[in-house]
């Protein structure tokens, strides 16, 4: 982590702290309810200090400030446990925030401090990972989940001629995102005629945290010396995994697939310890879900299929089955093309 990484990370932990604290914290500090002209949006993360989460709330905050009146906030966990966002969502639901976008650690853990926030007159959005349907308003998704799972299976199995031991190193046990891409590989595996020699082995959680994920993944080699592929649906993994790999006697015999950022994985696709892995634009999520809250405070959606709404540079969004809005398909980065992204 550089100095400059550090110095940004202590300033968002700070504004989440000042944040829950009453206090002013940075350009867009949150504030006690809207305003007739505006409205208040905090975001609670799945857990602060995750590169991929910066990029969301990146996102959002850019949104933000270029809508009229929109007070913006973030708080959050430092780790990514069922429960621990149950306290901060409280604590917004007293603020009287208008509208709470949450990407939950549980589906269900955080539906009652929910439901009360709901009571007391704010919108719930969900991103990135959901809750339980009743639990909110609308539910902003990266990507079809099936896709994501179809383009990991995919990738990995080009990388070990579809042959061979694989294993998956996901986030928590409880992601609700992560279980559900999960699902749809394993899926796959089973009834795709073309993955019929490749067998998954195991399934490991690093908790996205990075030290956890790094020794999850040497754990998993040492346990399984002749594993093939590794697919990591987490950018905290896979950045973890290819640290592991790029020094380790598997650089290179052991394809690791995923959802990584860019700026995270080039040093490893320029070494050669990763071929190809996938992502979306998480900044985009963060953008779509602060014109939706907008669309929520205004009345001019409700959140039910078929609503429709502007979305500032993503055009206009539409509200799809289960309430959800899917951004947009993930994107393949490889060697090719990975210096044209940046984030």
């Amino acid at each position: 982590m550089t100095a400059r990484r550090v110095l940004a990370v202590s300033a968002l932990t700070t504004a989440a702290v000042m944040a829950l604290a009453g206090c002013a914290a940075g350009s867009t500090p949150a504030s006690s309810g809207g305003s007739s002209k505006g409205f208040s949006i905090a975001f609670v993360p799945k857990q602060l200090n995750n590169p991929y989460t910066d990029v969301e709330l990146g996102g959002g905050k850019k949104a933000a400030a270029a809508l009229s009146g929109v007070d913006y906030s973030v708080v959050g966990p430092n780790t990514a446990s069922a429960s621990s966002q149950v306290s901060y969502i409280n604590t917004l639901t007293q603020k009287k925030i208008n509208v709470i976008a949450i990407a939950a650690n549980d589906p269900n853990a955080v539906c009652s401090a929910l439901n009360q926030a709901k009571a007391g007159g704010a919108k719930i959005i969900t991103f990135d990972s959901d809750t339980a349907k009743n639990c909110r308003s609308l539910f902003i998704n990266q990507v079809v989940s099936k896709d994501v799972g179809l383009i990991e299976v995919k990738q990995v199995a080009e990388q070990i001629n579809y042959e061979g031991d694989i294993a998956i190193l996901s986030a928590t046990a409880n992601a609700t995102n992560q279980n559900a891409w999960i699902e749809f590989m394993k899926a796959d595996l089973k009834s795709n005629p073309k993955y019929a020699k490749i067998n998954l082995v195991a399934t490991v959680y690093g908790n996205d945290d990075d030290t956890t994920s790094f020794q999850v993944a040497q754990g998993l080699l040492s346990t399984y010396p002749n594993l093939k592929g590794i697919i990591s649906p987490t950018t905290v993994g896979i950045a973890a995994t290819a640290r592991y790999l790029s020094t380790s006697s598997y650089k290179g015999k052991v394809a690791l697939v995923g959802l990584g950022l860019p700026n995270q994985m080039r040093e490893y696709v320029k070494d050669g310890t990763v071929k190809a892995f996938a992502l979306w634009d998480p900044a985009k999520i963060g953008t779509a879900a602060v014109y939706a809250a907008k669309a929520l405070v205004a009345g001019t959606i409700t959140g039910k299929e078929g609503d429709t709404f502007k979305a500032g540079d993503l055009g206009t969004l539409k509200v799809g089955a289960d309430n959800t809005v899917i951004v947009g398909p993930p994107t393949e980065f490889d060697a090719n093309n990975i210096d044209q992204y940046n984030f």
